[in-house]
């Protein structure tokens, strides 16, 4: 049985957890992503259990641990900059609600010059961290909420941001801004259902195993789309 977590910051905890002996399904494994192998990311067996028990821990609510799933769009788009490095080599590169930190992870590898990951979650920022380090690459995590601003990077990423109305109205906006300012923008998209059906065109299109908590399917066509 795994010791009480004694909480100090997000970083900490998840260092606490990777280097933790012992194996469960509440437990975070160094893996593959399924459809990128190249890159290797710290993932629970079972997020909700992980989850529960990190609560139970701390003996505090934290925030859904949507980082310690590898989701579709990010797949998708960190395949799609393997196969196409000159999308990020030498650039300046930002990933979007970045989640474990597999599409900024996939900008390094291919290349770039610098690559920030930004996430309003503190556990996402920290997951971006670790996950780095596993892969030798440099990548530069912030929490700070960036939608009301521009963004100061030539490649612009965003891999699962439309999953629900009211994020899509802040993000959209803040893609468009990006790509007025000569910002390459490239978006992941399993179509669930707030993609805007006149602004974004198709890129490329990739069959995606599916590891997301409470999905059906063991694979969704996800689309790489841009701004008109």
């Amino acid at each position: 049985m795994l010791a009480p977590v004694r909480t100090q910051t997000p970083l900490a905890d998840l260092e606490r957890e990777i280097t933790a002996p012992g194996d469960g399904l509440d437990r975070l494994r160094l893996v593959d992503a399924p459809f990128v192998p190249e890159v290797r990311l710290h993932l629970a067996e079972d997020a909700i259990l992980w989850w529960a028990r990190m609560e139970a821990a701390a003996g505090r609510s934290l925030p859904p641990p949507y980082w310690a799933s590898v989701w579709a769009g990010g797949q998708a788009l960190a395949r799609h900059l393997l196969d196409h490095p000159e999308l990020a080599a030498g650039r300046r590169v930002l990933d979007l609600a970045a989640g474990s930190g597999l599409v900024a992870i996939a900008a390094a590898l291919a290349g770039a010059d610098r690559v920030v990951a930004n996430d309003v979650d503190p556990w996402a920022v920290a997951a971006v961290t670790v996950n780095a380090r596993a892969n030798r690459v440099t990548v530069a995590a912030t929490g700070d909420d960036l939608l009301d601003s521009t963004a100061g990077a030539d490649l612009v990423l965003a891999g699962d941001v439309l999953y629900d109305a009211e994020l899509a109205a802040r993000v959209l906006p803040y893609l468009q801004r990006a790509a007025d300012r000569g910002a390459q923008v490239l978006v992941g998209d399993p179509d669930r259902g707030h993609l805007p059906p006149d602004r974004l065109e198709l890129v490329a299109a990739y069959p995606v195993p599916v590891t997301e908590p409470s999905v059906d399917s063991p694979v969704r066509r996800v689309q790489v789309l841009r701004p008109r």
